[in-house]
């Protein structure tokens, strides 16, 4: 965060992009929107960016309901709301709000089990980051828009386990496939031998339609 001083000018001009928080002999005055404005010229303006930042919260060990240790990210939209507030309140105002989605990640995460969190972590730790996200936000000047589970990495063991049973799944399933069509296959042959025993004409014109060019049938009494 700059600092820049009207030493020579009493006309300053705030970008489209930034507020801008005033202070006269080191009070606060005001904070001042986009366009050119007139300040006493003892005044010390500090801008702050207006727009929509997004944040990754840094990878961080989540121990699951089942014992099980993954690796988790996060990541926060975010944008300033209070100037003044964003300011004045913290050294380091984003800090504040990343500490609380670590530790409401934590927290949402210990309860669930590998199986649940791998397929929908997501919807069972959103709702969780986002309230304390802006709980923490909202205090220190930042309003936040967004806040969800990015990645959640299993180790290398539990990976492959996955995979593998991914494969037998999807294996499993092609040999139900063919058992079915096998089986379908089975009952139209089962049809058609019960439909020429009813029919001994049928069976006869069939037997015909069967012999090469040429031969003949010939039938008993």
């Amino acid at each position: 965060m700059s600092l820049f001083s009207t030493l020579f000018t009493d006309t300053v001009t705030v970008a489209s992009h930034e507020r801008a928080v005033v202070y006269v002999d080191g009070a606060f005055t005001r904070v001042l929107e986009p366009g050119r404005h007139r300040v006493p010229a003892r005044a010390v303006l500090v801008p702050t960016d207006a727009r929509t930042r997004l944040d990754t919260i840094g990878t961080q060990e989540v121990l699951t309901a089942d014992g099980v240790a993954v690796r988790v990210t996060a990541a926060v939209r975010w944008r300033v709301a209070d100037p003044r507030a964003y300011v004045e309140t913290s050294s380091d105002p984003f800090a504040e709000v990343y500490l609380a989605v670590q530790l409401a990640l934590r927290d949402a995460l210990v309860a669930v089990e590998l199986d649940a969190l791998v397929s929908d972590a997501r919807r069972l730790a959103g709702a969780a980051l986002l309230d304390a996200a802006r709980a923490a936000g909202a205090g220190v000047g930042i309003a936040v828009e967004a806040a969800a589970v990015k990645d959640v990495v299993l180790p290398h063991e539990l990976r492959m386990a996955f995979a593998e049973r991914a494969t037998a799944r999807t294996r499993g399933q092609a040999r139900l496939e063919a058992a079915r069509a096998e089986t379908a296959a089975l009952r139209s042959l089962a049809n058609g031998a019960k439909l020429l025993e009813d029919h001994p004409a049928l069976a006869r014109q069939r037997l015909v339609e069967a012999l090469p060019p040429g031969a003949t049938l010939e039938l008993g009494l």
